[in-house]
This record gives structure tokens, C-alpha cells and sequence, in this order.
């Protein structure tokens, strides 16, 4: 099998099983952040919920049509102008607002586990409102352009930028906006909320959620995983761009690229299985609010903090 075979096998297959757990996992977050009251009402639980809400759309205009374009050979973007700039404008959106949320869940456990009372207040629902409808425009803002020059190229028939400047731009947005600076965030606040629990004895004294902070580490780690690889490879592409390469090596960074895009999809897909394996709670609620299931020794949600 080529090199051709096994990247479209692999995008397609890979694809389908990460686009069924990822609406399956995502819709059971978004159902419990939103009616379960200790989630609701934490700024944490909301920002949670968000992401939830924007990763299953970014699954289902992403990865569908990766997969449709991938497995049957028919890209819509290539024939549609429309389609060609709004999908490029909901990947980069709804992508930044995801890599958004998921930074604030973890300056706002920062905040939440910090011996100062000044920034304890800052984990405030009204603000995590505000910030994050500030940051939805702000991201719909920024893809602007992508509405604007976007277009099929007659001459590749293809969707692609018809804007050199919005060219060059692109890998260096996934680099620093999709990668860098949400990796470097969560890297910095998940360590210093990482310090500061270590010197809590009684973290509920804080009016802390443990809950809410392993949640927020172990995310910590998917986007560690998942994303280095891929900003790693495109950074890669952007230094190699002048360089005239063989058919061999084209089709090594296809499967490099068909590979670390899944793996990056993963993201999207995994933050509510992450939550099941960091908190015995949110398993807890799961078990009881999605399959009915009930223990002798069922655990209360709004008086355990663990």
C-alpha cells in the first residue's frame, strides 16, 4: 500500500472514530455544565461549557468535510465560493475560541486557588461572560480576511487566499495563535496553579473546586500532546517552503501531516474522556444524569471536593 493509501486510510478512519466520540463526548459536557448547578455556576464550569459548544461545531464543519474531501475525493470547497470562505472562517474561529477557553479555565483555577483574596475575586461568572463574548467577537474580527480573500483559484481549482500577505500569514497564525501562545498559557497558569495548591492544606478553605483544578492540569497535558506536534510540523513546513523536494518526500509529510492533523483533532474530541479520567465527581454526575445509574454509596456534587 502507498504512502498515498495509508494517509487517506488514516485521515478517513481515523476521522470517523474521533468525529462519533467527539459529538457523543462533547454533547454529554455541554448537557452536564449546564445543569448541574455546582458547574453552572462556576466560572470554570462555564468556560468548560463554551468549549464544549465550539468544539462539537468545529468536529462537525471541520472534520466532515476533511473526511468527505479525504475518503470520497469530493471537496465542496472547490466548487463552492461560499462554502470555500466559510469553512476557512469557522476553522479559524472556532479554533481560537476553543484554545480561548481553555486558557481562561486555567487562569481562572489560578486565580481561584491563589491565597490572595484580590484574585480569588477575579473568578467571577460575570466576568467569564463578558471576557469570553469579548473574545468571540474578537476572534470573528480576525477572520475577517478570511471572508474577504478567500476564493477557488482557477488555475489549482482549489480554496486557497488570494492575498500573498494572508498567505504568509497563515502558518505563522497556526504557529503562535493556534499553538504557541495557548500551549505557553496553560503551561505557565497550569504550573503556577500547580504551586499554588501545593501550598493550601484545606484548598475548600479557598473556596476552591480540586474538581475544577485537575481538570484544568490534565488539560494541560492533552494540549502538550496534541498540539506541539502539529505546531511543530507546521513551523516545519513554513521553513521549508523554498525548498524543492522529490515526489518521495511530498508524500512523507503527507502522511506526517494526515497523522499529526488527526492527533490534533484529538484535542477537540478529548477534553470530556480527560474529565472522566481526572475527576471522580464528573464521573460521578455522568453515571447518574446520562445512564441512570445509581450507587449505594453515590457521592453528593455540591458537597464533595474531590
Amino acid at each position: 500500500m502507498s504512502l498515498l493509501h495509508i494517509a487517506q486510510n488514516f485521515t478517513v478512519y481515523g476521522g470517523l472514530v474521533l468525529l462519533v466520540a467527539g459529538v457523543v463526548g462533547n454533547t454529554i459536557s455541554i448537557y452536564i455544565f449546564s445543569s448541574v448547578g455546582t458547574y453552572r455556576t462556576a466560572p470554570c464550569g462555564f468556560y468548560f461549557m463554551v468549549e464544549s459548544i465550539f468544539n462539537i461545531l468545529y468536529i462537525l464543519i471541520n472534520l466532515t468535510s476533511r473526511i468527505v474531501s479525504v475518503g470520497f475525493a469530493y471537496d465542496l470547497t472547490a466548487t463552492s465560493v461560499v462554502w470555500c470562505k466559510t469553512r476557512n472562517f469557522f476553522v479559524a474561529t472556532l479554533g481560537l475560541v476553543t484554545f480561548t477557553c481553555s486558557c481562561l479555565a486555567t487562569i481562572d483555577q489560578f486565580f481561584a486557588t491563589s491565597r490572595s483574596v484580590s484574585l480569588r475575586q477575579c473568578s467571577n461568572l460575570k466576568w467569564a461572560h463578558r471576557i469570553v463574548l469579548i473574545a468571540i467577537i474578537v476572534w470573528c474580527l480576525h477572520g475577517i480576511p478570511i471572508l474577504m480573500y478567500y476564493d477557488i483559484i482557477p488555475t489549482l481549482k482549489s480554496c486557497g487566499s488570494t492575498s500573498k500577505a494572508l498567505t504568509t500569514y497563515i502558518p505563522i497564525f497556526v504557529c503562535v495563535l493556534l499553538c504557541g501562545i495557548p500551549i505557553s498559557f496553560m503551561i505557565i497558569f497550569g504550573f503556577l496553579t500547580y504551586r499554588n495548591i501545593q501550598h493550601i492544606r484545606a484548598l475548600a478553605e479557598q473556596r476552591a473546586d480540586r474538581q475544577f483544578t485537575q481538570m484544568c492540569l490534565i488539560k494541560v497535558v492533552l494540549i502538550i500532546i496534541t498540539n506541539t506536534p502539529f505546531g511543530s510540523y507546521t513551523a516545519y513546513g513554513l521553513i521549508t517552503s523554498g525548498m524543492t523536494k522529490d515526489l518521495n518526500r511530498q508524500m512523507q509529510e503527507y502522511l506526517a501531516a494526515s497523522i499529526l492533523s488527526v492527533l490534533n483533532y484529538t484535542y477537540y474530541v478529548g477534553s470530556f474522556y480527560m474529565f472522566l479520567i481526572s475527576s471522580k465527581r464528573f464521573r460521578q454526575t455522568v453515571k447518574t444524569r446520562i445512564f441512570c445509574w445509581h450507587g449505594l454509596n453515590q457521592i453528593n456534587p455540591s458537597a464533595t471536593f474531590t
